[in-house]
């Protein structure tokens, strides 16, 4: 009920202004927010990621940084493209690109509002009203600007080469957009009749059969030994070593090897295609393998990557005679019109027809999927829009900025630097609608397909003010600069292609576009970006990749990971499995503040763990930090610190341990938080709260504060030492508990208070009060305590002693140094330390066994005193006040005389 209370209130304060101008001209902290998708409402991973950038940043604000939040979201892009075309269904073809455009946005703003509402709720302060959106004109113009930069470079260009392909999709994919997940495909060992020689064969192996019309060679390694076997009247060729192997596989027990040779002698020679009229030639590469198949490797560079390298070497045709969904084209022949997937059964069959298959199976492998539609994806070489990564000494130059930043976890570092070592140049076009186009046109007079710096700036202009629409929208000869010429053949007469960036270019442009443009930001490279692991491969890639592009430096200097949400066995949330946590649920049940203690104590470097049952722990968790802090504000509601406080030397010396305690909270929790490392304030902070506070310190000194008068020193000692804690504990779980410890400095009193606790400045710990020499006496007291603490425990079980101030206790002491240190006590003081009536040294034969000491409990001599409760020989002795003991008559006649 209180956390729309509190909404309400920062609403009206308009929160993220007001800290704003408490903090202006101070030193700046950027915590650059990555966008998430506008597509559908939060889950509990983007609910984790919104509550870890907010912890750093109400942190950073509390120690006078000026921690500014603009929040953004990522609005181009295939998914949302792709729900708005299925709802549509049919009336999709009725459409332009203009209206598909149109509709996108509407769905992309929808659900921007939707998650907008969603992260506030969570307690997640920033500029909602003025949020960073990459369809905003000027945001798309500073991405264009980017693009301008790396075809100034010379490091666009335009190419054929095989590039993964979504056929559902009907686009190209980046690597970042592509995930492997396991699949069964077709397993083949395939003749290739060797030219020239009778019946020799080359044996391939393959997992696509579909790509078989597309073979114009065959690999083999220059070192391997290959050898020439002899089955059934045929010759065979293959590696040496993989020769048991394949015949295992293929059934076959009776051959014979009559020949070994270098792969090298085979460089040159041909192979007949089985179905296709035309030879395959036999080529040399350094990547086939022993590890499986034949060591002969079937190679298409039209559908795959290394064999288009080694295709580029020997000069080979580029075959992909499939199109955007996926059908064959007429280059594949009699199998045109086929889906691949389907044609596969086809050609095995008419390769076993025709003599030419040696062995069909199936094979379950790792194999890349489409990350948004998760259907297998192919190589398809097709022309698209490429970023060279080698020219410039692109690639390095990006390799050493990595080197420079602070990856959190450091493996963070070895991660991202091998994917960007591995990475093929960047394929940046996409076959779709909704996104931001690459403003290239075609010479219809030539065929020449141009991208350069004059049609960019004068489309840069159109679209700041006119939006990426407008490219959609206007005529060819519109979007050009005057009397534009091609600059291959003069010509004048063009048509626009349509061709959009890769949205990884959109919000890899974001450091560029928001943190060094926006007037609240303004920093560059700015502090922190903070995603899940998974952004190691996308957007810390793109936007390092990008930033060094324009700036010659990384855009960040930290970088900090975390990791994925898994239920309680660890198993990833799915809905199939019915182990979905939803976050909405989570706030209607239990509040936001509940779920960010969550987040908080996770160490969320590894993946995280979440269920009710989880979650109920954390229920009981601030239940005890809430009655902690309830005793704290409770007992001190008649304090005025301005007059009522006690300097640290005038304490007593239990109140300069439960100072030293809180000091010593401040200091490590304050490097936790430095150090990101929530989990370890969620455990420094519930530790001191049940043990420090409540299960020692707080009952310790209850006698004084509700027995001593109210304005007596010591009463005063003790409530300097709450309010201390109050103050300071409050700070320390505000970014984790905002709604909780805005609620709790509603009801704190001291003088100068700003409307909101998050304008406060964060405790400082002082070095005075961290006294080892006092920890380690009062150690030992404590030791002697726990003692005590059992002996009556175990009298308890006997139903010899109900409450433990009926005892008297008698010890005999094992610790010369706890004896010395005990003797500068009273026994009244001592039994006050351990809460019960009476205290005394003696032999005691037939005790409790403790650590420190050999413990007697014995019933109290004398009366129970009605007010303190304790019992004492002289209770009733003071006409005055006949129910008390001779300490409580005299508070009484004090606070009558006051």
């Amino acid at each position: 009920e209180k956390e729309p209370q509190i909404l309400r209130k920062w609403d009206n304060l308009n929160i993220a202004y007001y800290l704003r101008n408490k903090r202006i001209g101070r030193k700046k902290f950027v915590l650059h927010d990555g966008p998430p998708y506008a597509n559908g409402d939060i889950h509990m991973g983007t609910a984790l990621n919104k509550v870890l950038k907010d912890i750093v940043l109400k942190y950073k604000t509390l120690r006078g940084f000026d921690a500014p939040y603009v929040p953004g979201w990522d609005t181009h892009g295939l998914p949302i493209e792709h729900n708005v075309t299925t709802k549509l269904g049919d009336k999709v073809n009725t459409l332009n690109k203009s209206e598909i455009r149109k509709l996108c946005e509407d769905y992309a703003m929808k659900f921007v509002d939707v998650q907008r509402e969603s992260f506030k709720r969570l307690g997640v302060v920033g500029f909602w009203d003025k949020p960073y959106l990459t369809l905003n004109p000027e945001y798309e113009a500073k991405v264009l600007e980017i693009v301008r930069t790396l075809v100034d470079a010379g490091n666009i260009y335009r190419g054929t080469k095989p590039i993964y392909w979504c056929t559902e999709c009907q686009t190209a994919l980046a690597e970042a957009e592509v995930e492997y997940h396991d699949h069964t495909s077709d397993s083949i060992y395939v003749k290739f009749p060797l030219v020239g020689e009778n019946n020799t064969y080359v044996i391939i192996w393959t997992t696509t059969p579909w790509t078989l019309p597309a073979n114009v060679a065959i690999a083999v390694h220059p070192n391997f030994d290959y050898a020439k076997v002899e089955v059934r009247n045929e010759y065979w060729i293959m590696a040496k070593e993989l020769v048991d192997k394949t015949m295992k596989e293929a059934g076959i027990d009776d051959y014979k090897i009559i020949d070994t040779f270098k792969g090298s002698t085979l460089d040159g020679e041909k192979a007949r295609h089985p179905f296709m009229e035309r030879d395959s030639l036999l080529v040399l590469a350094d990547y086939v393998t022993l590890e499986e198949g034949t060591g002969c490797v079937h190679t298409a560079p039209g559908h795959g990557m290394e064999d288009y390298i080694t295709g580029t070497k020997y000069n080979l045709q580029v075959i992909s005679p499939v199109d955007s969904q996926g059908y064959f084209t007429n280059e594949a022949g009699k199998y045109k019109g086929m889906k691949i997937w389907e044609a596969n059964k086809e050609i095995i069959k008419d390769l076993k027809e025709n003599g030419f298959l040696v062995q069909s199976g199936k094979l379950t492998h790792s194999y890349p999927h489409c990350w948004r539609c998760k259907n297998p994806v192919i190589f398809r070489a097709t022309p698209q829009w490429f970023i060279d990564l080698e020219k410039n000494n692109y690639r390095e130059k990006v390799l050493e900025e990595i080197k420079k930043v602070n990856w959190i976890p450091k493996w963070g570092e070895n991660r991202i630097s091998s994917m960007v070592r591995e990475r093929p140049d960047w394929v940046i076009s996409r076959q779709r609608a909704w996104g931001i186009p690459i403003p290239a046109i075609k010479c219809e007079d030539c065929g020449e397909t141009i991208l350069d710096s004059k049609i960019l700036d004068h489309v840069i202009e159109i679209i700041k003010k006119e939006g990426s629409n407008a490219w959609f929208e206007k005529e060819a000869k519109e979007l050009l600069p005057n009397d534009y010429r091609c600059p291959k053949c003069g010509g004048s007469t063009f048509k626009k292609e349509e061709d959009i960036l890769d949205v990884w270019i959109d919000s890899g442009s974001s450091f560029e576009a928001v943190a060094n443009s926006r007037e609240e930001l303004k920093k560059f490279p700015v502090d922190l970006y903070l995603e899940g692991s998974d952004q190691h491969r996308g957007w810390f890639q793109s936007s390092i990749f990008l930033a060094v592009a324009k700036h010659g430096i990384a855009p960040y200097s930290s970088v900090l990971t975390h990791g994925f949400i898994k239920d309680d066995e660890g198993k990833k949330m799915s809905k199939s499995l019915g182990n979905v946590v939803n976050p909405k649920d989570i706030i209607n049940k239990y509040g936001a503040d509940i779920l960010r203690l969550w987040v908080a104590s996770a160490d969320y470097r590894m993946d995280i763990k979440i269920s009710y049952n989880i979650l109920e722990q954390q229920v009981e968790t601030y239940r005890k930090l809430r009655n902690t802090i309830r005793f704290l504000l409770g007992n001190i509601n008649d304090f005025n610190p301005d007059e009522d406080y006690v300097d640290y030397e005038e304490m007593l010396e239990i109140d300069q341990w439960a100072m030293m305690k809180l000091h010593n909270l401040i200091k490590n929790v304050t490097k936790a938080y430095d150090n990101y490392e929530f989990y370890k304030v969620h455990y420094l902070i519930n530790n001191f709260c049940t043990i420090d506070m409540s299960a020692t310190y707080l009952d310790i000194i209850k006698d004084r504060i509700y027995v001593e008068g109210k304005k007596s020193k010591l009463r005063r000692s003790a409530q300097t030492v709450l309010y201390e804690t109050a103050v300071a504990l409050n700070k320390m779980i505000s970014p984790i508990l905002p709604f909780t410890a805005e609620e709790v400095y509603d009801h704190l009193n001291y003088s100068n208070k700003h409307e909101t606790i998050f304008a406060e400045l964060w405790p400082e710990y002082k070095e005075d009060f961290l006294n080892e020499e006092l920890e380690e006496k009062w150690d030992k007291i404590f030791g002697l305590r726990e003692d005590v603490l059992k002996a009556l425990e175990e009298k308890r079980k006997e139903k010899s002693l109900g409450n433990s101030l009926d005892a008297k206790v008698i010890v005999n002491l094992k610790d010369d140094t706890l004896r010395q240190i005990l003797s500068q006590y009273d026994n009244n003081s001592i039994a006050d330390l351990l809460i019960v009536s009476q205290f005394e040294f003696g032999n005691v034969d037939d005790g409790f066994e403790g650590r420190y000491a050999t413990i007697k409990v014995a019933k109290a001599e004398g009366k129970k005193c009605e007010r303190c409760w304790k019992v004492d020989p002289n209770t009733g002795k003071d006409p005055d006040f006949p129910g008390v003991c001779p300490r409580c008559a005299r508070v009484l006649k004090e606070e009558i005389n006051a």
